[in-house]
């Protein structure tokens, strides 16, 4: 992982720096917005369709790094309909729970601030494509509640 950089344009840390090089590069290419708790409902209500990404650790889960790789893909599918939004990795668990979202990958997909829905994992191309063309079609809704385990032995619901 990167370490956080300085852009003395602006002064203060590029938030994309500390990101794997995959979810970087939707950052710099794709215009994605790095999401955290506090600015997540505020990058959500700017409005219209937006998927943010949360992609849990790529050692445990390989397949993120694939998801980030198609993500512009399906947008593109979708005739650029979403923003994206990318969780960077301390603040993944935290914007889970805000989304109820228990598995990793996920995508997150949100209009005008309310929650559509969620995908996790990687899927076949043709059923990606259906799955967030599905996704894009619902009516916004309240985003599920997450329940967390109690003590530290708890099983995991991942």
């Amino acid at each position: 992982m990167n370490s956080p950089v300085i852009d003395p344009a602006v002064g203060m840390t590029d938030p994309a720096a500390a990101l794997h090089p995959l979810f970087t590069r939707l950052v710099r290419e794709f215009g994605a917005r790095v999401v955290t708790p506090d600015s997540c409902a505020a990058w959500a209500a700017e409005g219209g369709d937006r998927v943010l990404l949360l992609g849990g650790d790529p050692v445990r889960f390989p397949e993120a790094l694939d998801v980030a790789v198609v993500l512009p893909e399906l947008r593109r599918a979708h005739g650029d309909r979403f923003a994206i939004g990318v969780a960077a990795r301390e603040h993944e668990e935290a914007l889970a729970r805000q989304h109820g979202s228990q598995r990793w990958p996920a995508l997150i997909f949100l209009r005008d601030g309310r929650y559509l829905g969620t995908l996790a994992g990687m899927h076949d191309w043709t059923d990606y494509v259906a799955q967030v063309g599905e996704m894009l079609a619902r009516t916004p809704t309240r985003a599920p509640i997450g329940i967390a385990a109690a003590g530290a032995d708890a099983p995991s619901c991942r």
